[in-house]
C-alpha cells in the first residue's frame, strides 16, 4: 500500500492533521512531497520534483504558482466557503465600529484614566456627540463577488434591514440560490458602484482585477461612501483611495491588508489579516483541504480545484488499476486513449472524462493491471501533461 508524503507549510490546524492515517508521512521539513497542506506561504511548486496536490486552507490562491503547477499537472485546491461565516462576521463587526466611532470612543474613554467619577462624568456628557454615528438599516450595501462569502456578507445586510445590490461576473448557482430574494442582482459592477453607500469586496484575486477599485471606480460612488476590503489587498489601488479619503469624496476604508500609508490616517480601520482567524473556520478549512488532498492522492478525484475540472468517481469493487491522464483540452484524447488501452487488450470497466475548457482531466478504471509500456505510450503523446496509476489491488479479493 504506497505512502503518501505530505509537506505542512503554516500552522494547520490539529483536528484536520488528524484525519490523516497511517499512510501518510507528515512534515514540516520533507523536501520531495507528494502532497502540500497550506495556509499563507509562498508555494513555487516547480522546486517539488513528486509533487502531485497543493491544497491551501482557505479561499485565496495567490500565494501559489497556479500557472506552474497547471503546466506540470500538479492540481490546486482551495477551501472555498469553509472560511465564509468568520469573514462576514467580521466585516459586519469591523462595520459597525466605523458606523458608531467606536474605535475613537474607545480611546477617548482610556485617555479617561486617572480622573475621577465626576470628571469622567463631565467629560463624557461634554464629548459623547463628537462620536455620533449611523445606523446601517436603511442605507444600500453593495456586494462585488458573490461566492459564499459574498453571500453571507449580502444576506448578513438584508437582516440588518439594508437595501443589499450584489453582482458576480461567472456566479456559481449553489451560491446564488442561497440569496435571500430580497438581495438585487446587478447587471453590472457599475450598477452597484453607483448605488453603493457602502461598498464590499469579495471577489478573488487575478493580476487582471489589480488596482480594479482605481480612481474610476471611486468615482462613481455616492459621496461621503465607505469602501470594505476583505478579499485581497491589490483588489484597491492604494493611491486612489488615499486621495479619495482625503477630498472627503469617500468617507472610510476598512480593510484586512494594513500598509505602511494606513495606520495613522483617521478614515482608515485595518486589521491584520483576521478574515478567517477563528477557532472554527482554521479547523473547517484545515478538514476540508486534507479531505480534498486524500481523496485525490487515493482516488484521483479532484473537488474545488481553481485548475481542474471536478471529476468525483469511487471506483467499484472489482476495479484494481485507475488510471489518471491530465492532458490538454484538444480533441480526439478520449479516442487516443481508449485505443492505447485496446491495444494492450485490457478491458475498460469505466471512463470518467471532465474538461473546465483548458484541462482535459480522465479517470479509466481498469480491472486487472495495466503494463508499464502502456502508461509509457499514453504519456509520449504531446499533449499529455501527466499520467498517475492508483492500484487498489486486493479489493476485488474475498
Amino acid at each position: 500500500m504506497s505512502m503518501y508524503r505530505i509537506k505542512v507549510l503554516n500552522k494547520i490546524a490539529r483536528e484536520g492533521l488528524e484525519l490523516l492515517g497511517h499512510r501518510y508521512l507528515v512534515s514540516a521539513d520533507e523536501q520531495d512531497p507528494e502532497g502540500i497542506l497550506v495556509r499563507s506561504s509562498q508555494v513555487d511548486t516547480d522546486l517539488y520534483p513528486s509533487l502531485l496536490a497543493v491544497a491551501r486552507a482557505g479561499a485565496g490562491v495567490n500565494n501559489i504558482t497556479v500557472s506552474k503547477a497547471t503546466e506540470r499537472g500538479i492540481c490546486v485546491f482551495n477551501t472555498p466557503g469553509a472560511n465564509a461565516n468568520a469573514v462576514a462576521e467580521l466585516v459586519f463587526i469591523m462595520l459597525g465600529i466605523h458606523a458608531r466611532n467606536i474605535h475613537h470612543a474607545i480611546n477617548f474613554c482610556r485617555d479617561l484614566a486617572g480622573l475621577s467619577d465626576k470628571e469622567i462624568t463631565e467629560q463624557v456628557e461634554a464629548r459623547k456627540s463628537s462620536f455620533r454615528g449611523f445606523e446601517l438599516a436603511g442605507k444600500t450595501l453593495g456586494v462585488l463577488g458573490l461566492g459564499k462569502i459574498g453571500v453571507h456578507v449580502a444576506n448578513g445586510g438584508i437582516r440588518r434591514q439594508m437595501r443589499v445590490t450584489g453582482f458576480d461576473p461567472s456566479p456559481a448557482l449553489e451560491n446564488i440560490h442561497n440569496l435571500y430574494p430580497e438581495v438585487n442582482i446587478a447587471r453590472s459592477w457599475r450598477e452597484v458602484v453607483e448605488q453603493a453607500n457602502i461598498l464590499t469586496l469579495h471577489m478573488p484575486f487575478s493580476e487582471k482585477l489589480r488596482g480594479f477599485v482605481n480612481a474610476d471606480v471611486l468615482r462613481r460612488l455616492p459621496q461621503g461612501a465607505i469602501l470594505i476590503n476583505y478579499a485581497r489587498g491589490p483588489l484597491v489601488d492604494e493611491i486612489s483611495v488615499l486621495d479619495a479619503l482625503n477630498s472627503g469624496h469617500l468617507a472610510g476604508y476598512i480593510t484586512d491588508f494594513p500598509t505602511a500609508a494606513m495606520p495613522n490616517h483617521p478614515k482608515i480601520i485595518a486589521s491584520p489579516h483576521l478574515g478567517a482567524s477563528t477557532e472554527e473556520s482554521e479547523e473547517h478549512c484545515a478538514c476540508m483541504a486534507v479531505q480534498e488532498l486524500m481523496a485525490y492522492l487515493e482516488y484521483g478525484a479532484v473537488s474545488h480545484s481553481v485548475n481542474f475540472p471536478t471529476v468525483e468517481s469511487i471506483p467499484s469493487h472489482e476495479v484494481h488499476t485507475r488510471l489518471i491522464m491530465i492532458n490538454r483540452d484538444v480533441p480526439g484524447m478520449i479516442g487516443f486513449a481508449s485505443q492505447k488501452v485496446g491495444a494492450h487488450g485490457i478491458n475498460i470497466s469505466s471512463y470518467l472524462n471532465e474538461s473546465n475548457g483548458s484541462i482535459g482531466y480522465n479517470i479509466i478504471d481498469m480491472e486487472s493491471p495495466i503494463p508499464a509500456d502502456l502508461v509509457k505510450e499514453i504519456t509520449a503523446h504531446k499533449d499529455v501533461i501527466r499520467t498517475r496509476t492508483i492500484v487498489f489491488a486486493g479489493r476485488h479479493e474475498d
